[in-house]
């Protein structure tokens, strides 16, 4: 049985075993989606489903934010109509929703991904190029065990 971690634990203490790059999906167009292929280095550590479950949600999220509708033109106009000064004090569509994005991902790791030695990086932190998962040493495996 593997060890299960914290997320404190990972950051501070296990070392980096991987990194798992999960590419954009550019089939569609250039909208913000990720390829949903289940990467080989990760079938040991974490299922299938869960895995494109996660890249699912993050692809619709990120669909979401990028919805155009009356309220993204509305935060247009008054932006041109304010120099762009609203945003001072209002945050647009888009923010809040990388907001939860991020409230998600941080859900994720805590839920799902830390307990089986994993991180999920948020893909704005890599310019939503790829969506980075460190694989951690599981320990229990580790030499003289």
């Amino acid at each position: 049985m593997a060890e299960t971690h914290s997320l404190q634990d990972l950051r501070q203490q296990a070392p980096v075993a991987a990194k798992v790059f999960v590419q954009r999906d550019y089939t569609s167009g250039t909208i913000c989606q990720f390829q949903t292929k289940f990467p080989a280095a990760l079938e040991t550590r974490i299922d299938k489903q869960q895995f494109e479950d996660t890249i699912r949600k993050l692809n619709s999220l990120y669909a979401e934010a990028e919805k155009l509708g009356g309220r993204s033109y509305l935060e247009g106009c008054l932006a041109c109509l304010t120099a762009y000064t609203i945003f001072l004090c209002m945050e647009t569509h888009y923010e809040k929703v990388l907001k939860k994005i991020a409230n998600y991902i941080q859900d994720q790791n805590d839920k799902i991904y830390a307990p089986r030695g994993l991180l999920l990086i948020d893909p704005i932190e890599r310019g939503l190029r790829v969506v980075e998962i460190t694989v951690f040493e599981d320990r229990s495996t580790g030499p003289g065990r």
